[in-house]
Protein backbone atom coordinates (compact mmCIF):
# COMPACT_ATOMS: atom_id res chain seq x y z
CA UNK A 1 0.00 0.00 0.00
CA UNK A 2 1.45 3.34 -1.05
CA UNK A 3 -0.66 6.40 -0.22
CA UNK A 4 0.25 9.70 -1.87
CA UNK A 5 -1.01 12.06 0.85
CA UNK A 6 -2.03 12.16 4.50
CA UNK A 7 -5.71 11.73 3.68
CA UNK A 8 -5.04 8.42 1.97
CA UNK A 9 -2.91 7.33 4.93
CA UNK A 10 -5.90 7.99 7.19
CA UNK A 11 -8.25 6.06 4.90
CA UNK A 12 -5.97 3.01 4.82
CA UNK A 13 -5.46 2.98 8.60
CA UNK A 14 -9.21 3.38 9.15
CA UNK A 15 -9.85 0.42 6.84
CA UNK A 16 -7.16 -1.69 8.56
CA UNK A 17 -8.71 -1.00 11.95
CA UNK A 18 -12.17 -1.97 10.76
CA UNK A 19 -10.86 -5.17 9.16
CA UNK A 20 -8.53 -5.97 12.09
CA UNK A 21 -5.50 -5.96 9.82
CA UNK A 22 -2.01 -5.03 11.00
CA UNK A 23 0.26 -2.58 9.21
CA UNK A 24 4.02 -2.06 9.12
CA UNK A 25 4.94 1.58 8.51
CA UNK A 26 7.83 1.98 6.06
CA UNK A 27 9.63 5.11 4.91
CA UNK A 28 12.75 4.06 3.03
CA UNK A 29 13.15 0.76 4.90
CA UNK A 30 16.65 1.65 6.11
CA UNK A 31 15.88 0.42 9.65
CA UNK A 32 13.95 -2.72 8.76
CA UNK A 33 16.37 -4.90 10.74
CA UNK A 34 16.19 -2.82 13.92
CA UNK A 35 14.85 -4.83 16.86
CA UNK A 36 12.77 -7.97 16.60
CA UNK A 37 11.40 -9.12 13.23
CA UNK A 38 7.73 -8.20 12.92
CA UNK A 39 4.89 -9.98 11.15
CA UNK A 40 2.09 -7.84 9.73
CA UNK A 41 -0.66 -8.26 7.18
CA UNK A 42 0.40 -5.31 5.01
CA UNK A 43 3.16 -2.76 4.57
CA UNK A 44 2.15 0.88 4.46
CA UNK A 45 4.77 2.68 2.36
CA UNK A 46 4.94 6.36 3.26
CA UNK A 47 7.69 7.23 0.78
CA UNK A 48 5.45 9.60 -1.22
CA UNK A 49 5.13 11.93 1.78
CA UNK A 50 8.32 13.84 1.04
CA UNK A 51 9.56 17.30 0.26
CA UNK A 52 10.63 20.36 2.25
CA UNK A 53 7.78 22.85 2.26
CA UNK A 54 9.22 25.38 4.73
CA UNK A 55 12.79 26.31 5.59
CA UNK A 56 13.57 29.60 7.29
CA UNK A 57 17.30 29.74 8.10
CA UNK A 58 16.95 32.98 10.03
CA UNK A 59 14.23 31.42 12.22
CA UNK A 60 16.15 28.13 12.62
CA UNK A 61 13.16 26.01 11.59
CA UNK A 62 12.45 23.44 8.87
CA UNK A 63 9.23 21.58 7.99
CA UNK A 64 9.00 18.63 5.62
CA UNK A 65 7.14 15.48 4.75
CA UNK A 66 8.06 12.64 7.09
CA UNK A 67 9.58 10.57 4.28
CA UNK A 68 11.91 13.32 3.09
CA UNK A 69 15.46 12.06 2.65
CA UNK A 70 17.70 13.01 5.55
CA UNK A 71 20.54 13.50 3.08
CA UNK A 72 18.48 16.04 1.15
CA UNK A 73 17.73 17.96 4.33
CA UNK A 74 21.36 17.92 5.47
CA UNK A 75 22.55 19.15 2.07
CA UNK A 76 20.04 22.00 2.20
CA UNK A 77 21.16 22.94 5.71
CA UNK A 78 24.84 22.78 4.76
CA UNK A 79 24.30 25.46 2.12
CA UNK A 80 23.28 27.80 4.95
CA UNK A 81 26.00 26.51 7.31
CA UNK A 82 23.36 24.94 9.54
CA UNK A 83 22.80 21.44 10.88
CA UNK A 84 20.61 19.08 12.84
CA UNK A 85 22.53 19.47 16.09
CA UNK A 86 21.55 16.06 17.49
CA UNK A 87 23.86 14.51 14.86
CA UNK A 88 21.57 11.74 13.53
CA UNK A 89 23.48 8.51 12.93
CA UNK A 90 23.16 6.54 9.71
CA UNK A 91 22.67 2.81 10.34
CA UNK A 92 22.14 1.94 6.66
CA UNK A 93 25.48 0.16 6.37
CA UNK A 94 24.98 -1.54 9.72
CA UNK A 95 21.73 -3.10 8.48
CA UNK A 96 22.97 -3.62 4.93
CA UNK A 97 20.45 -1.25 3.36
CA UNK A 98 20.66 1.62 0.90
CA UNK A 99 21.72 4.95 2.42
CA UNK A 100 18.43 6.77 2.14
CA UNK A 101 17.00 7.16 5.63
CA UNK A 102 14.15 9.58 6.20
CA UNK A 103 13.72 12.40 8.69
CA UNK A 104 10.57 10.72 9.99
CA UNK A 105 12.43 7.49 10.69
CA UNK A 106 15.16 9.33 12.57
CA UNK A 107 12.62 11.14 14.74
CA UNK A 108 10.45 8.05 15.28
CA UNK A 109 13.57 6.23 16.50
CA UNK A 110 14.75 9.23 18.57
CA UNK A 111 18.18 8.62 17.10
CA UNK A 112 21.08 10.84 18.12
CA UNK A 113 24.82 10.65 17.64
CA UNK A 114 27.82 11.58 19.81
CA UNK A 115 26.68 15.19 20.25
CA UNK A 116 23.75 14.06 22.37
CA UNK A 117 25.73 14.77 25.53
CA UNK A 118 25.64 18.46 24.63
CA UNK A 119 22.73 19.04 22.23
CA UNK A 120 20.25 16.46 23.49
CA UNK A 121 18.34 13.77 21.63
CA UNK A 122 16.21 14.02 18.50
CA UNK A 123 13.13 14.64 20.67
CA UNK A 124 14.69 17.86 21.93
CA UNK A 125 14.72 19.26 18.37
CA UNK A 126 11.29 17.95 17.34
CA UNK A 127 8.99 20.99 17.30
CA UNK A 128 5.81 19.86 15.58
CA UNK A 129 4.07 17.10 13.68
CA UNK A 130 1.10 16.03 11.65
CA UNK A 131 0.17 12.38 11.96
CA UNK A 132 -2.54 9.74 11.71
CA UNK A 133 -3.56 7.77 14.80
CA UNK A 134 -4.17 4.03 14.95
CA UNK A 135 -7.89 4.71 14.50
CA UNK A 136 -7.36 6.73 11.36
CA UNK A 137 -7.73 10.17 12.93
CA UNK A 138 -5.57 12.97 11.53
CA UNK A 139 -4.07 15.27 14.16
CA UNK A 140 -1.46 17.97 14.70
CA UNK A 141 0.77 18.82 17.64
CA UNK A 142 3.39 21.46 18.33
CA UNK A 143 4.36 24.23 15.98
CA UNK A 144 7.27 26.23 14.61
CA UNK A 145 8.75 27.49 17.87
CA UNK A 146 10.42 25.80 20.82
CA UNK A 147 7.87 27.11 23.31
CA UNK A 148 4.26 26.71 22.25
CA UNK A 149 0.90 26.43 23.97
CA UNK A 150 -0.81 23.98 21.64
CA UNK A 151 -1.53 21.37 24.31
CA UNK A 152 0.26 18.12 25.12
CA UNK A 153 3.78 17.86 23.72
CA UNK A 154 3.13 14.79 21.59
CA UNK A 155 6.46 15.21 19.80
CA UNK A 156 8.21 13.90 22.91
CA UNK A 157 5.86 10.91 22.91
CA UNK A 158 6.30 10.11 19.22
CA UNK A 159 10.09 10.33 19.38
CA UNK A 160 11.23 6.82 20.21
CA UNK A 161 7.86 5.17 19.53
CA UNK A 162 9.15 3.60 16.28
CA UNK A 163 5.84 4.12 14.52
CA UNK A 164 3.77 2.16 17.04
CA UNK A 165 1.62 5.11 18.16
CA UNK A 166 0.91 6.97 14.93
CA UNK A 167 1.98 7.38 11.32
CA UNK A 168 3.96 10.59 10.95
CA UNK A 169 3.07 12.49 7.78
CA UNK A 170 4.79 15.86 8.37
CA UNK A 171 7.42 17.01 10.85
CA UNK A 172 8.90 20.32 11.98
CA UNK A 173 12.39 20.45 13.47
CA UNK A 174 14.73 22.99 14.99
CA UNK A 175 18.02 23.58 13.16
CA UNK A 176 21.14 25.29 14.48
CA UNK A 177 24.29 26.91 13.06
CA UNK A 178 27.08 24.50 12.16
CA UNK A 179 30.31 24.99 14.12
CA UNK A 180 33.02 27.16 12.60
CA UNK A 181 35.82 24.88 13.76
CA UNK A 182 36.18 21.36 15.20
CA UNK A 183 39.01 19.77 17.15
CA UNK A 184 39.30 16.31 18.72
CA UNK A 185 41.82 15.58 21.46
CA UNK A 186 42.98 11.95 21.63
CA UNK A 187 44.33 10.12 24.67
CA UNK A 188 46.12 6.82 24.03
CA UNK A 189 46.59 3.64 26.02
CA UNK A 190 43.86 3.82 28.65
CA UNK A 191 42.10 0.68 29.83
CA UNK A 192 38.32 0.72 29.89
CA UNK A 193 38.22 1.40 33.61
CA UNK A 194 40.87 4.14 33.28
CA UNK A 195 39.04 5.87 30.44
CA UNK A 196 35.86 6.48 32.45
CA UNK A 197 37.43 8.92 34.97
CA UNK A 198 39.26 10.68 32.13
CA UNK A 199 36.03 11.17 30.18
CA UNK A 200 34.15 12.22 33.31
CA UNK A 201 36.79 14.81 34.08
CA UNK A 202 36.55 16.26 30.56
CA UNK A 203 32.75 16.22 30.69
CA UNK A 204 32.80 18.09 34.00
CA UNK A 205 35.29 20.69 32.81
CA UNK A 206 34.26 24.20 31.70
CA UNK A 207 35.35 23.49 28.12
CA UNK A 208 31.90 22.70 26.65
CA UNK A 209 32.81 19.38 25.07
CA UNK A 210 30.40 18.05 22.44
CA UNK A 211 31.41 14.37 22.30
CA UNK A 212 33.35 11.81 24.34
CA UNK A 213 34.14 8.23 23.32
CA UNK A 214 36.52 5.39 24.12
CA UNK A 215 37.64 2.75 21.62
CA UNK A 216 39.58 -0.31 22.84
CA UNK A 217 42.68 -1.06 20.76
CA UNK A 218 41.07 -3.68 18.49
CA UNK A 219 38.17 -1.36 17.67
CA UNK A 220 40.48 1.64 17.13
CA UNK A 221 42.54 -0.34 14.61
CA UNK A 222 39.50 -0.44 12.30
CA UNK A 223 39.19 3.33 11.98
CA UNK A 224 39.92 4.90 8.60
CA UNK A 225 41.67 7.81 10.37
CA UNK A 226 45.38 6.97 10.35
CA UNK A 227 46.17 8.64 13.70
CA UNK A 228 43.68 6.28 15.32
CA UNK A 229 44.16 3.17 13.19
CA UNK A 230 47.95 3.18 13.62
CA UNK A 231 47.99 4.09 17.31
CA UNK A 232 48.49 0.47 18.39
CA UNK A 233 46.57 1.26 21.56
CA UNK A 234 43.16 2.18 22.83
CA UNK A 235 41.92 5.68 21.98
CA UNK A 236 39.86 7.97 24.20
CA UNK A 237 38.51 11.02 22.35
CA UNK A 238 36.91 14.35 23.25
CA UNK A 239 35.53 16.89 20.75
CA UNK A 240 35.14 20.66 21.02
CA UNK A 241 33.35 22.87 18.49
CA UNK A 242 32.60 26.53 17.93
CA UNK A 243 34.40 29.77 16.98
CA UNK A 244 38.04 29.27 15.99
CA UNK A 245 39.87 31.01 18.86
CA UNK A 246 37.59 29.42 21.45
CA UNK A 247 38.06 25.93 20.02
CA UNK A 248 41.85 26.27 19.92
CA UNK A 249 41.93 27.47 23.53
CA UNK A 250 39.65 24.69 24.76
CA UNK A 251 41.54 22.01 22.83
CA UNK A 252 44.83 23.18 24.36
CA UNK A 253 43.26 23.11 27.82
CA UNK A 254 41.95 19.58 27.28
CA UNK A 255 45.37 18.42 26.09
CA UNK A 256 46.79 19.68 29.39
CA UNK A 257 43.91 18.13 31.34
CA UNK A 258 44.46 14.72 29.75
CA UNK A 259 48.24 14.98 29.55
CA UNK A 260 48.53 13.70 33.12
CA UNK A 261 46.98 10.38 32.00
CA UNK A 262 49.25 9.63 29.04
CA UNK A 263 50.15 10.51 25.46
CA UNK A 264 47.80 12.93 23.71
CA UNK A 265 47.29 13.94 20.08
CA UNK A 266 44.85 16.16 18.19
CA UNK A 267 42.64 15.77 15.12
CA UNK A 268 41.58 18.76 13.06
CA UNK A 269 38.30 19.28 11.21
CA UNK A 270 38.37 16.75 8.35
CA UNK A 271 39.66 13.79 10.35
CA UNK A 272 37.46 14.76 13.30
CA UNK A 273 34.37 14.59 11.12
CA UNK A 274 35.34 11.19 9.73
CA UNK A 275 36.09 9.76 13.16
CA UNK A 276 32.86 10.90 14.81
CA UNK A 277 30.82 9.60 11.87
CA UNK A 278 32.44 6.22 12.46
CA UNK A 279 31.52 6.37 16.13
CA UNK A 280 27.94 7.37 15.32
CA UNK A 281 27.31 4.94 12.45
CA UNK A 282 28.82 1.85 14.17
CA UNK A 283 29.21 -0.40 11.10
CA UNK A 284 32.88 0.26 10.31
CA UNK A 285 33.94 -0.23 13.94
CA UNK A 286 31.84 -3.38 14.51
CA UNK A 287 31.93 -4.89 11.01
CA UNK A 288 31.04 -8.56 11.67
CA UNK A 289 27.88 -9.11 9.59
CA UNK A 290 26.92 -12.17 11.65
CA UNK A 291 27.08 -10.43 15.03
CA UNK A 292 24.09 -9.24 17.04
CA UNK A 293 24.48 -5.52 17.78
CA UNK A 294 23.40 -4.21 21.19
CA UNK A 295 22.92 -0.55 22.06
CA UNK A 296 22.96 -0.25 25.84
CA UNK A 297 22.52 2.82 28.03
CA UNK A 298 24.42 2.52 31.31
CA UNK A 299 25.69 4.70 34.09
CA UNK A 300 29.33 5.40 33.14
CA UNK A 301 30.58 3.84 36.37
CA UNK A 302 28.97 0.54 35.34
CA UNK A 303 30.11 0.54 31.71
CA UNK A 304 33.47 -1.17 32.16
CA UNK A 305 31.85 -4.05 34.08
CA UNK A 306 29.27 -4.60 31.34
CA UNK A 307 31.96 -4.49 28.67
CA UNK A 308 34.09 -7.00 30.58
CA UNK A 309 31.14 -9.39 30.80
CA UNK A 310 30.48 -8.97 27.08
CA UNK A 311 34.10 -9.80 26.24
CA UNK A 312 33.99 -12.85 28.50
CA UNK A 313 30.96 -13.96 26.50
CA UNK A 314 32.79 -13.61 23.18
CA UNK A 315 31.71 -10.06 22.36
CA UNK A 316 33.42 -6.74 21.73
CA UNK A 317 32.42 -3.10 21.75
CA UNK A 318 33.15 0.55 22.45
CA UNK A 319 31.88 3.52 24.47
CA UNK A 320 30.07 6.70 23.41
CA UNK A 321 28.31 9.50 25.35
CA UNK A 322 31.15 9.78 27.89
CA UNK A 323 30.72 6.12 28.80
CA UNK A 324 26.94 6.28 29.06
CA UNK A 325 26.35 4.34 25.84
CA UNK A 326 27.83 0.97 24.92
CA UNK A 327 27.82 -0.49 21.43
CA UNK A 328 28.33 -4.26 21.67
CA UNK A 329 28.72 -6.93 19.00
CA UNK A 330 27.77 -10.33 20.43
CA UNK A 331 27.94 -13.80 18.93
CA UNK A 332 24.85 -14.84 17.02
CA UNK A 333 23.94 -17.79 19.25
CA UNK A 334 20.46 -18.85 20.34
CA UNK A 335 19.81 -15.70 22.39
CA UNK A 336 22.13 -13.22 20.67
CA UNK A 337 24.10 -12.67 23.86
CA UNK A 338 21.04 -11.67 25.89
CA UNK A 339 21.92 -13.82 28.89
CA UNK A 340 25.46 -12.45 28.99
CA UNK A 341 24.37 -8.82 28.70
CA UNK A 342 21.57 -9.06 31.23
CA UNK A 343 23.76 -10.99 33.62
CA UNK A 344 26.18 -8.06 33.70
CA UNK A 345 23.68 -5.81 35.50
Amino acid sequence: MKPVNAKQVAEIITWAGAEKKTLELVGSGSKADLGRPIATDFRLHLSALKGVDLYEPEELVLRSGAATSLGQIQAMLAQQRQQLAFEPPDFSELYGHVKDQTIGGVLAGNLAGPRRIKAGAARDHFLGLEAVSGRGGMFKSGGRVVKNVTGYDLCKLMAGSFGTLAALTEVTVKVLPAPEKIRTVLLFGQTDSQSIPAMSRAAGSPHEVSALAHLPDVIASRSTVSYIRNAGASVTAVRVEGPGPSVEHRADSLRQLWGVYGEVEELHGHNSNIFWREVANVASLLPNPDAVIWKISVTPSKGADVMAAARAGGGEGYYDWAGGLLWLAMEHDKDGGAAVVRGAF
